[in-house]
């Protein structure tokens, strides 16, 4: 046992010998086995008491607080500060500007290549046009993106590959219960989109584990500027799961009708803007109703357990492993310049 999630609204975790146990007005509805538990995940307004935080420390378990929106809130610090010559590999490289920019681009083609790939697969499968169309835009602006002279050039050719990508997104949809008219978020506005988001918090905070792992400082990346408590590597790294893992999943499972608009709640009165979380999580326009939380990360963990060949070591591994193995391979990069980072590019 590696990773568990607790969805219970309201609940609160209190330990009792070798468990923990999820207690929701008075009664135990789960129990976690204390056992190798390495990551806890609390998805919504959960409570930890003092016996169960100082578990956590001494048992060195790596823990997420999350928004019922999937926004992240916050974590549990478990850093070691054993990779010194590393991190210090990282902080020289990526305040080097042209060392930085040469990071950010191979980010924003590794990221680009991958929305192209899926399009270009999707295309072929329902022979369509427009997704061929979009398809080879995005390879033009990866290769554009190859030679873009400064940051801000490249975060706009990023946004516009990013904007192409979401332009023919409703073309993947193929369940007329579902609708998208363009990616929104802070908060999201209708399923499909509080579902990617959902999906994209996930995958970030795979990689920003995965980062720790590997004894990077998930703070500083090249592409996503440095913004206080924003783990802008992570960021950077999640960006080229964000189709073949992240959208796939959420695509499937609306297109093979295991999700309908009956799993969510939706409200007509929601505001534009939010006071602060306590209205948010009040009166956000859309959420997901408890049973779909549980049904999507279960279908999430499935994905992330789930193999691909890797070229590198020439054999396959798991989604989980590929992430930890991509992270690792940027770090060396950083210590040596002339073997720089090389994206994964999905042949699936």
């Amino acid at each position: 046992m590696e990773s568990i999630y607790v969805l219970e609204p309201g609940a609160y975790l209190r330990r009792e010998g070798n468990s923990l146990k999820v207690v929701k007005e008075g009664t135990v509805v789960d129990r976690i086995p204390a056992a190798g538990l390495k990551r806890l995940l609390l998805v919504g307004y959960v409570t930890l008491t003092g016996a169960v935080l100082d578990f956590l420390i001494r048992n060195r378990v790596e823990t997420v607080f999350v928004t019922p929106t999937g926004r992240f809130r916050a974590r549990l610090g478990l850093d070691e500060h054993r990779h010194v010559a590393l991190r210090r590999d990282q902080y020289l490289r990526l305040t080097d500007k042209p060392a930085a920019l040469d990071a950010a681009r191979r980010v924003v083609r590794g990221k680009l290549d991958n929305l192209g790939r899926f399009l270009r697969l999707r295309a072929g499968t329902d022979r369509d046009e427009a997704l061929r169309t979009a398809a080879l835009k995005l390879r033009a602006m990866s290769a554009h993106a190859a030679e873009s002279k400064n940051p801000e050039v490249l975060r706009g050719v990023e946004g516009a590959g990013a904007r192409v990508y979401f332009s023919v997104f409703p073309k993947l949809i193929k369940n007329e219960s579902f609708s998208f008219n363009g990616r929104n978020r802070r908060p999201p506005r209708d399923p499909v989109n509080a579902l990617l988001s959902f999906i994209y918090t996930l995958l970030t905070n795979e990689v920003l584990s995965a980062i720790q792992t590997a004894g990077l400082d998930p703070y500083l990346g090249a592409l996503h500027e440095i913004s206080y408590g924003r783990p802008s590597l992570a960021c950077d790294l999640v960006e080229e799961y964000r189709s073949f893992l992240g959208d796939r999943l959420v695509l499937g499972l609306i297109n093979r009708r295991m999700i309908s608009p009956d799993d969510f709640i939706f409200r007509s009165d929601a505001p534009r803007a939010y006071r602060d979380e306590a209205e948010l999580k009040a009166r956000r326009p859309v959420e997901m109703k408890p049973a779909l939380a549980r049904d999507l990360i279960a279908a999430y963990e499935t994905m992330m357990n789930q193999s691909v060949y890797y070229p590198p070591l020439e054999k396959k591994v798991t989604h989980r492993n590929l992430i930890l193995n991509q992270v690792r391979r940027f770090g060396a990069g950083l210590s040596d310049p002339g073997a720089p980072y090389e994206p994964f590019v999905w042949k699936v």
